[in-house]
């Protein structure tokens, strides 16, 4: 291949310089870094560390060693959390040379000690979350199983920790861990939305929870299920209206079967319903209720053909 000849290069240089000058939304000159993606899906492995000492980080502890373990990863998370906060917040405040350094470092280590005071209670959530797999699929073997290998379960994880930081109001981060879970598993639960105790996604394919869906306890779905909005308002400049309830209410106790779509931010999913296969909901339903609809009848013939 021919390389470029000066002449060429300066003018493809000053076209790409011309497009940048043009849009101030896609480009970051003069602007503080970015919060670095990798380092922050080093930062969910670490927690997974201390969320579930002893499962992941190829480390062997014992009584003795555990105590040492713990306080190096607490060490270790605490400054990687506040650098990678820190950035998140210079983006999100616009600084440039970051004039305000040091409030944006006082706020990041601030918010990385509260994370970091809230482990035992996601532990607490979690492990009714991992019972709750457990009880609820006959192929689940362990707890081990469940916390090791599911799916489901480690997209969960990942939303629990995320839901965490949206809490203590860290900006883009909670936004960036989900979107490596979906890219992960093919589970997109978004960090803002409300999940109730002993939650379990059984396969977890295809899922979908939107942003303000609200998730009572002891709740099942399954793969392709799909929590969503029905419609989005917009201003009269024919902008989005950020900020409404856009995603269904699932109360306690529901079950939703395979590939059920559920619509709409006033669409209450009543106590104890049953979802089927396939369903397509956009109004709510009360307790206690099966939804299903009328099956397709079926034709079944032979495929030898007659003589």
């Amino acid at each position: 291949m021919n390389k470029l000849v000066n002449q060429d290069l300066e003018k493809l240089t000053e076209d790409i310089l011309s497009s940048y000058a043009k849009d101030g939304q896609t480009q970051r000159i003069g602007c503080m870094f970015l919060p670095s993606r990798s380092r922050i899906v080093e930062i969910v492995e670490l927690t997974r560390q201390l969320l579930f000492p002893g499962y992941f980080g190829h480390k062997l502890l014992t009584a003795e060693n555990v105590r040492f373990h713990v306080g190096n990863l607490l060490s270790k998370l605490s400054g990687d959390l506040t650098e990678q906060i820190n950035h998140c917040l210079c983006t999100e405040r616009g600084c440039t040379e970051c004039h305000d350094a040091e409030k944006c470092q006082a706020d990041a280590a601030g918010m990385a000690h509260e994370f970091l005071s809230r482990v035992g209670r996601m532990r607490g959530s979690l492990l009714l979350d991992a019972q709750a797999a457990y009880d609820g699929d006959p192929a689940a073997k362990t707890i081990s199983e469940v916390v090791y290998c599911y799916p489901g379960f480690y997209a969960l994880t990942v939303y629990r920790v995320a839901h965490e930081l949206l809490e203590i109001g860290v900006p883009l981060m909670p936004r960036i861990m989900t979107e490596h879970a979906h890219s992960t598993t093919g589970c997109d639960i978004h960090p803002g939305a409300k999940i109730g105790r002993r939650f379990f996604i059984d396969h977890a394919t295809g899922v979908v929870i939107g942003e303000t869906t609200h998730i009572g306890d002891r709740v099942k779905i399954y793969q392709g299920v799909t929590l969503g909005a029905l419609s989005f308002p917009k201003d009269e400049r024919g902008r989005v209206i950020k900020g409404l309830k856009r995603h269904p209410t699932i109360e306690d106790d529901v079950i939703i079967y395979a590939n059920a779509t559920i619509l709409g931010g006033e669409t209450v999913i009543g106590k104890g319903v049953t979802v089927a296969a396939n369903t397509f909901i956009t109004e709510s339903v009360t307790a206690d209720s099966l939804v299903t609809h009328e099956a397709p009848k079926l034709q079944v013939r032979s495929k030898r053909h007659k003589s």
